[in-house]
């Protein structure tokens, strides 16, 4: 083990200290009743900076989990229809499919066919391009429709979020043509 002499030290309040001998850097965090961390062991003299590090990994923890918290803002919603499903009754489920769009996430919807519907499939698809005709100004297909089973699923992406864009600047008023000033 190579023991260093000197390193530069950076205080709690995060000045800079300067190169000081590995000892006295030592006693100041003792005396501060906080850590000597060693910051960047490749430079030379070795970084060394006075905190307290438990408090800093448990910040870095923090910051970990609330960027794996915001990298999970999508999720996917589930909407389920028959294909007699009634016309108000579509329209509440489009609504709350525009809200989920609106909210940044995917929306799957489930046409399920029970007995003797399974054989008129084309009441669930022609369900389902209604839907997407309906959400067509936030969303946009991810799967087309599709027969699994006893059901029919359609996956729904909300489109990106354009940046809006200012009311154009007003067009500046021209100066009356040059002329005599006069009434005619």
């Amino acid at each position: 083990m190579i023991r260093i002499r000197e390193v530069r030290l950076i205080d709690e309040t995060g000045a800079q200290v300067g190169v000081v001998p590995t000892e006295e850097a030592l006693t100041r965090a003792h005396a501060a009743a906080l850590d000597l961390v060693e910051v960047s062991p490749r430079a030379r003299p070795p970084v060394c900076k006075i905190m307290d590090f438990g408090k800093f990994k448990y910040d870095l923890r923090k910051k970990e989990q609330q960027q794996h918290r915001r990298s999970g803002a999508q999720q996917l919603k589930e909407l389920r229809v028959r294909p007699k499903t009634g016309e108000h009754d579509l329209e509440v489920k489009l609504r709350k499919a525009r809200e989920f769009l609106e909210g940044g996430h995917k929306v799957l919807f489930n046409v399920f066919f029970r007995g003797r519907e399974r054989s008129h499939t084309e009441l669930g698809r022609h369900l389902l391009e209604r839907v997407v005709t309906n959400l067509e100004d936030c969303s946009r297909v991810e799967r087309m429709p599709a027969m699994d089973g006893r059901r029919m699923t359609m996956m729904l992406l909300p489109k990106p979020q354009s940046k809006k864009k200012s009311a154009p600047a007003p067009a500046p008023v021209a100066a009356p043509p040059p002329g005599d000033g006069g009434t005619a």
